[in-house]
């Protein structure tokens, strides 16, 4: 299938690493499908001396609210106690500032930042995320109007 109807599909995910705020030894691996009408977004964390892979973490649809655009919608498809609010938070804030719905698979830790994963820590590891999706979803609609 080339495209769906309401837009353009990437035919494959765009996929980066980048290192977490304050642990360069750690980075945030993501991977971002851009389906047209929906994002698909996953996100984990690896550590260069550790080979073993993070357990899989929480999976959130948002979708924006037309009716009372601050007012994001969101429901946890799949729970893991320790990421659920902070993907819920993220899939609510690209939701918004997207336009569209966003599904977000999360098990980013940040136990390994340089003070234990501080609210500090965590607020920085999400700012990047949302700089580093919108950035690469630009990039991507430029390629696409050049075209």
């Amino acid at each position: 299938m080339d495209g769906l109807p309401n837009g353009k599909a990437s035919s494959k995910p765009i996929e980066v690493a980048f290192p977490l705020p304050r642990a360069p030894q750690t980075n945030i691996h993501l991977q971002l499908h851009n389906n047209g009408p929906n994002i698909l977004l996953f996100l984990t964390t690896s550590t260069g001396e550790s080979a073993t892979s993070a357990p899989m973490g929480s999976f959130v649809y948002a979708m924006p609210n037309r009716a009372s655009p601050s007012d994001t919608l969101s429901t946890p498809l799949f729970t893991h106690s320790g990421t659920l609010d902070f993907t819920t938070r993220l899939a609510k804030v690209l939701a918004r500032k997207l336009k569209k719905p966003v599904y977000v698979g999360n098990s980013i830790s940040f136990s390994s930042a340089g003070m234990g994963g501080t609210v500090e820590e965590e607020m920085e590891g999400f700012r990047r995320v949302v700089e580093v999706v919108v950035r690469l979803l630009d990039e991507e609609k430029g390629k696409e109007n050049v075209s």
